[in-house]
């Protein structure tokens, strides 16, 4: 009878080992498959290893891993389960709650996000990303003075951040304080003159503020940059317009349309040009 338990003991013990290695080897064949961009591939490894051991202490690395090769396939709401699957095991994964918060601002669940984005800066409070993306809920909830706090905490670490001082200028912009934010901008041009975004930013709130000529002279800036940029012929021909100047108006909506603006959309401003 001893020789028997201890046989039976033996094939168990062999059968966990192979079953183990067998986990193993499936999750190397996964990441060697994202390693070659194989990800639908991946994609049924790693949910095949899941179903072979569902206890396993990697799994939520495994569920992780699982969110991000479904996120560059394109399936955001699987991407989410997968995410929250792997949260539901390691909860203060900051990694897992950033991944998660992109996904869902990415379906516009904006709630959702900010939650997340708020338990990643209670665990880590200078983080720049959740602190960016969490101003940003912010400003498009209205709620200024918080954003501004984001924004500020980024830029206590990273005084250069492009992102947190462009924040600053917006929320300056919508407050009233056109001056700081224009004396902002202008920095911000002096730090990244070769920034084509930058320039026509500056260039639309010079045109906001009744500066035409200094908008336009942006917007040749920008053109200076890249000279297929449709959008910026396009804000040139309403300035011309706006002073009245109807050739120039014309000549640079008709360079927009050349460049893939809808003739259709502009017909009325091109009436205008006569």
């Amino acid at each position: 009878m001893k020789y028997l338990l201890l046989v039976l003991c033996g094939l168990f013990s062999t059968a966990f080992s192979v079953q183990a290695q067998s986990y193993n080897e499936i999750v190397e064949q996964a990441m060697d498959c994202v390693k070659k961009d194989s990800l639908v591939q991946a994609e049924q490894l790693f949910q095949k290893a899941l179903k072979l051991e569902p206890n396993n202490a990697r799994n939520a690395l495994l569920f992780s891993n699982l969110g991000t090769v479904q996120k560059r396939l394109g399936k955001t709401e699987e991407a989410i389960e997968s995410y929250t699957l792997a949260l539901n095991i390691i909860p203060y994964s900051t990694t897992m709650l950033l991944n998660r918060a992109a996904l869902y601002l990415e379906k516009n669940l904006t709630q959702k996000a900010y939650l997340d984005y708020c338990n990643v800066i209670d665990l880590l409070p200078k983080n720049k990303e959740a602190r960016l993306f969490r101003a940003y809920i912010y400003m498009q909830r209205r709620e200024y003075k918080e954003a501004r706090v984001d924004y500020n905490v980024v830029l206590e670490q990273d005084v250069k951040n492009k992102t947190a001082r462009i924040g600053i200028v917006m929320l300056d912009e919508k407050e009233g304080r056109f001056q700081s934010a224009m004396d902002a901008m202008n920095r911000l041009v002096t730090d990244f003159p070769k920034d084509a975004a930058i320039l026509k930013m500056r260039a639309n709130m010079e045109w906001e503020h009744g500066q035409l000529d200094a908008a336009l002279y942006d917007l040749d800036e920008v053109l200076k940059l890249d000279d297929q940029d449709a959008m910026s012929y396009l804000m040139k021909g309403d300035i011309y317009l706006e002073q009245k100047k109807k050739d120039d108006a014309r000549e640079a909506y008709e360079k927009a349309i050349d460049l893939g603006i809808s003739r259709a959309e502009l017909m009325e401003k091109l009436k205008q040009c006569k």
